[in-house]
This record gives C-alpha cells, structure tokens and sequence, in this order.
C-alpha cells in the first residue's frame, strides 16, 4: 500500500535543514557582534583617551598663563617657543598625546602680555617614511617600450 503525504525520511531531511540554517544564522550573528563589540571598544578608548589629552592640554595651558616664562617641559610635556615676527610675541607649541597614533596639537601666541589659542586639533604623530618599492609588473616579456613611445 501505498500512502500519500510527507514520510518520515522527508520530514527528517526538511527537519535537518531548518538545523542547519538556524545553527549558520547564529553563528553570523555571533561573529558580526564580536565584531561590533571590538569595534565599539576601540571606539571607546579613543573618545577616552580624547578627553584625557584633552583635559591635559587645558590644564598645560593654564599653567603657561600663570607662569611668569616658559618652561621648557610641563607636567612632562615638552613646550617649544619660536619668535613670531608679526606680533613680536612668542608662539609656544606642544602636542598632548591621545594614543600611540594621534595627539592633541595645541599652538597658543604670546605678547603683550595676552595669550592667544591659535590652534588646537587632533592629528595623526605617526611617524610616516616613503615607501618607494612598489613592485610594478613590468609588462609580458620581449615587449621593450624603451623611450620611443608614440605619445
């Protein structure tokens, strides 16, 4: 006899299948939320280490306003001085680290006895070289352009 419907062995299969998608869809979900936690983290500790340096950089340029001349380091920050040959005045420098690749640039003019925030912002004091060894195919062999090219 032969009977009509969904047997046993076909049921097992569709039954093995939705397993089998549910068990790829969390292991999807699993990886882009270890992705998005990484991510989230690493965004956390640069917002932190932003105000860190932040803050560093205020309470540096407080001390420069109190104090009668520059010093050449502030709470372990080196401080530079150039003349500046508009005003006449001094322009000190100084960069508050935020981590290994950004820092806080904070540029601040000197004279008549008034100070000035020229500039103050984030920028990248990673070391960066030249990297001229890009290794260009040279063409398929036996095909010398040579310097008499058409154009």
């Amino acid at each position: 006899m032969n009977k009509g419907g969904i047997g046993v062995g076909s049921a097992s299969i569709i039954l093995v299948f939705a397993v089998l998608c549910l068990t790829v869809f969390s292991l999807i979900t699993y990886v882009v939320a270890s992705n998005d936690k990484a991510l989230v983290s690493s965004e956390a500790r640069l917002v932190v280490g932003f105000f860190e340096a932040d803050a560093l950089a205020n309470s540096i340029v407080a001390d420069l306003f109190e104090a009668e001349s520059i010093p050449s380091s502030v709470q372990g920050v080196d401080i530079h001085t150039e003349f500046d040959f508009y005003t006449g005045g001094e322009m000190v420098i100084f960069s508050a680290p935020i981590n290994d690749d950004l820092a806080i640039f904070v540029q601040l003019l000197i004279y008549d006895g008034t100070h000035r925030i020229q500039g103050w912002r984030m920028y990248n004091a990673r070391e960066w070289t030249y990297d001229a060894g890009l290794n260009v195919h040279p063409g398929p062999p036996g095909i010398d352009l040579g310097d008499d090219l058409p154009w």
